[in-house]
């Protein structure tokens, strides 16, 4: 079975909702425990393009905020439903999801 690590960022605003998310889709599954995540604060650049949509900012200027980075796992067969939860429960027009292989020997 091949474990993924997810990595969102997401407004503090709505880190909870994300994490609430990641959950009902069956991440955070860790052994005998479940709801597993870590969480730190980090900052967030980026410029919104010509016919975008941002969240927070205005088209053509260079932003950063606060944001809450996010960190769980799940199995990759779970990868495509959690993505989806994330995505409906994020408030960014482009939320950014990584999976990233895990490596258990």
């Amino acid at each position: 079975m091949t474990r993924l690590k997810i990595e969102i960022s997401v407004p503090e605003s709505h880190a909870e909702a994300v994490i609430h998310a990641l959950h009902a889709a069956g991440a955070g599954r860790i052994g005998a425990y479940e709801r597993c995540t870590s969480s730190w604060k980090v900052t967030g650049s980026w410029q919104a393009l010509p016919g975008s949509q941002p969240y927070e900012g205005d088209v053509g200027a260079v932003q950063s905020s606060e944001e809450i980075r996010i960190e769980s796992v799940c199995d990759v067969e779970q990868a495509g439903a959690v993505q989806e939860a994330i995505r409906q429960a994020h408030p960014y027009e482009e939320a950014v999801i990584h999976f990233l292989p895990i490596y258990e020997p």
